[in-house]
């Protein structure tokens, strides 16, 4: 990996971190000094990265819960294994029962966006397979801030007042109850600074430590859902619950530069990345600030994009094949369609989402790209009365058209927007990156990388730096950071361009990189409250 690590050519408050035996990067500083408090009682990076998934759990329930789903991408012994904690769609939830309840395309609150929650169920598969402290350890940091209490950081509460407006026209509708008795017991969202207590979620993770996860899916809060779901109008049951497991899959990659890059497959939308590489594959990029620069991500990412939305969905019902997608000779197809002129694609129209991304490696070689995610902030608003359990609503991205892969059905897996990324070159490893943010993630994995591989920008510089966002059609949100030159210029190509001061929703992200002497280097997002722990 080749980069200056003293130069910073973006303003930043932080500085890329070295540090030998481990280290761990979040986007709350708090979860990442519970992975880091694992690291120092003799945990290896898969412990350290469960304690901060779970933590984060409490100290950013604005992003992620206990409902949530979650993938991760894990290095030790010289192998990459992923796994896939996203859920389906529930046995009784069909596109029939959505359209009779008056909605043309599928809703972002209350129940019928919820899937089974996968993330307790990775958690238990990930420390089964590859943890070293006992479970209940893990759970110590999240306990201690649940019943204790947190202050908030300023992102965080950002994000929770974002939420009362959000919510505000469920507050009557029994279903969200759970959701203003945990999250807004004063009526109001926390300001910076103040401690907050989670004594509900305090008990449900004591429960989960106890019983390594079974009672979710198995036991007493798998009933407690089933109860609330029936009392309310949800499809969720715990037959769905019991039925649940965690997926082990094979990562995809492609090469890029004699490196190559790793996603989770299907029904991550991890393969919009590795697509968007391919085109740009053909590519020679000799500088970062120039217009022509900006243009052929953007127009790549589109062309990406409107592939992934038309074709990723659950593996099982894809008609097209993954190594088609992948194809050097489909990128080159697609790159052709690239001009001087911004196209107007097809499919897709992303977003920005709610999502928490981590990522950790220990002195002994092992590395863990982590994501866990509710989707929209405090996802479907349905939070199960007295437990903390705040429900996703992964189910918002099934379509509803009978024509798509993607049409929602029971027990079919949803379009997945959360992905870890993995780096290797020549068979060892470089190391977990990772841009959270709905559908800004592939785009910010996508920049991250050319930052690194293209331009041999230091961790810090690559998250660091401007950051675009194609929203749909011709439609491109830029940072305001961006120069007014690259502004102009693409707008002139018939871009149209927003130009945004807020950098909240050009995603959130963490890297560490291991040098060939084995030495760590980290970075974490400056557009969140992130902290680097190591030691």
């Amino acid at each position: 990996m080749e980069f200056d690590a003293s130069v910073y050519p973006y303003a930043s408050r932080r500085r890329t971190i070295f540090a030998r035996k481990g280290m761990v990067c979040t986007g709350q500083p708090l979860a990442a000094q519970a992975g880091l408090r694992m690291l120092l009682q003799g945990g290896n990076a898969v412990d350290a990265a469960l304690a901060a998934a779970i933590c984060l759990t409490v100290v950013e329930p604005t992003s992620n819960g206990l409902g949530s789903d979650a993938f991760a991408l894990v290095w030790t012994g010289g192998k990459l294994y992923g796994l896939n904690g996203s859920g389906p769609a529930p046995g009784l939830l069909n596109r029939e029962k959505v359209l009779a309840a008056g909605y043309r395309e599928m809703p972002q609150r209350g129940w019928l966006p919820v899937t089974v929650p996968g993330a307790v169920a990775a958690w238990a598969e990930l420390h089964r397979r590859f943890g070293r402290l006992p479970f209940a350890k893990l759970f110590e940091p999240a306990l201690e801030y649940a019943r204790e209490g947190f202050p908030v950081s300023p992102t965080i509460r950002k994000l929770w007042k974002a939420a009362e407006g959000t919510f505000a026209p469920f507050q009557q509708d029994p279903a969200f109850a759970g959701l203003y008795d945990t999250f807004f017991p004063k009526g109001r969202a926390p300001e910076v600074g103040e401690t907050v207590t989670l004594p509900d979620h305090a008990r449900t993770l004591e429960t989960l430590a106890q019983t390594e996860g079974e009672a979710f899916y198995r036991g007493e809060l798998a009933d407690r859902m089933d109860r609330f779901s029936r009392e309310t109008g949800g499809c969720l049951r715990k037959e769905d619950l019991a039925a649940y497991q965690a997926e082990w899959v094979e990562p995809l990659h492609v090469d890029y530069r004699g490196y190559d890059v790793w996603e989770i497959p299907p029904n991550g939308h991890g393969i919009t990345a590795l697509m968007a590489l391919n085109i740009m594959q053909g590519f020679q990029l000799e500088q970062r600030e120039t217009v022509d620069s900006w243009h052929k991500q953007i127009e790549a990412m589109k062309l990406a994009f409107s592939d992934a939305q038309h074709y990723v969905a659950d593996p099982r019902f894809m008609h097209t094949r993954v190594e088609d997608l992948l194809s050097p000779a489909y990128a080159d197809q697609r790159r052709s369609l690239i001009g001087e002129q911004a196209l107007l694609p097809h499919w897709g129209k992303p977003f920005s989402g709610g999502t928490v991304y981590l990522c950790a490696a220990d002195g002994e070689g092992n590395m863990v790209s982590f994501i866990q995610s509710n989707f929209r902030g405090f996802g479907s608003g349905i939070v199960i009365p007295g437990t903390g359990i705040a429900l996703n609503d992964r189910g918002n991205n099934f379509s509803l058209d009978p024509a798509m892969d993607n049409c929602l059905a029971p027990g079919k897996k949803p379009y997945h927007t959360i992905i870890p990324g993995f780096l290797t070159k020549d068979g060892q490893a470089v190391g977990p990156f990772g841009v959270m943010g709905g559908f800004m993630q592939p785009q910010g994995h996508l920049q991250v990388l050319l930052n690194t591989l293209d331009f041999h920008m230091n961790p810090q510089a690559a998250l660091d730096a401007p950051r675009w966002q194609w929203i749909e059609g011709k439609k491109v949100e830029v940072e305001a950071q961006a120069g007014p030159e690259i502004i102009e210029g693409l707008r002139q190509r018939g871009h149209e361009i927003v130009v945004k001061e807020d950098r909240t929703s050009f995603g959130r992200g963490q890297i560490i990189w291991r040098r060939e002497d084995g030495t760590l280097v980290g970075a974490t997002e400056p557009r969140t409250d992130g902290t680097v722990a190591a030691y």
